[in-house]
């Protein structure tokens, strides 16, 4: 699981048909954060602790999107299935009023929860996501088909060994302005070099990615009534900033802050102002 002490304490919940391992940091209303695609809850191991010590009960899982250590063989990894997981994890917990807190592929899951479950949300955060066609976006975009090609998921995970390789465009070059700290690169990526079983979580996952799911999702987004923050990168290649303001068009309560000198991981690049706006965005909205 999640390596970062900072993150918290490490848990986990025995949902239906999986097991989420998760890090809870702080006491106070529910803040839960949303990763995306080969990464895990170290995305967030620096923007927890001033949400937490802000008086927040901050919870970061590893969702089974690749970067995750307990397989979930018995899982629907759709991404409706995800959404859903997602759903199952507040109510196990018995989370409510939660602000929700996303990124990349999390945040395709989020405008899925939002649509599908949104009685326990108080408030969302969306980050630089897919979104509309965006899901997955074109740099990304073979990766549904090329999960498809046995053994295509093991030769991926091996030729991210190459450190050379984690800056260019198609891995983690445009998703980040600085380099990730090797641990935490190593964090992302040691589950699916090691574990078949994580491997098999991961292509069930990339080969049902379609994005129909996030174009549905727009078309009730305006039927979800409560505050969104829309906190994106200005210069995002991934997720151009036009998006932001195409998803504030449809929702009711929406507003943007553009956020400078940062990719498509905020978390990783600006942390200090993402974790400002996300207790400005709480006490606005309360």
């Amino acid at each position: 699981m999640a390596t970062s002490d900072s993150l918290g304490t490490a848990k986990s919940v025995r949902l239906s048909r999986a097991t989420i391992d998760y890090r809870e940091r702080g006491e106070g209303p529910p803040v839960v954060f949303v990763h995306g695609l080969l990464v895990n809850a170290d995305l967030w191991r620096n923007v927890v602790p001033a949400v937490a010590e802000a008086g927040n009960r901050c919870i970061a899982p590893d969702w089974p999107l690749g970067g995750h250590t307990t397989p979930v063989p018995g899982a629907d990894l759709t991404p409706p299935g995800v959404a859903d997981m997602i759903a199952e994890f507040l109510a196990t917990l018995d989370l409510t009023e939660v602000t929700v807190v996303a990124n990349d592929t999390g945040g395709a899951l989020v405008q899925l929860l939002m649509t599908r479950h949104p009685d326990r949300i108080a408030r969302v955060v969306l980050t630089p996501s897919d979104c509309f066609d965006h899901f997955f976006p074109p740099a990304f975009a073979p990766l549904p088909k090329i999960a498809k090609v046995p053994g295509s998921m093991w030769i991926m995970a091996q030729l991210m060994r190459v450190r050379a390789l984690h800056r260019l465009p198609v891995t983690f070059g445009w998703l980040t302005k600085r380099p990730i700290p090797n641990d935490f690169v190593d964090s992302y990526l040691s589950p699916s070099r090691h574990s078949p079983a994580i491997r098999r979580d991961l292509r069930a996952f990339l080969k049902t990615v379609h994005k129909r799911y996030t174009l549905e999702a727009a078309g009730r987004l305006g039927g979800f009534g409560k505050p969104v923050l829309l906190a994106w990168a200005a210069e995002d290649k991934v997720f151009p900033i036009k998006l932001a303001h195409r998803l504030a068009a449809l929702l009711p309560d929406a507003s943007i802050k553009e956020i400078g000198d940062s990719l498509t991981f905020v978390p990783e690049d600006r942390p200090a102002e993402l974790a400002t706006l996300i207790l400005e965005f709480g006490k606005a909205a309360s």
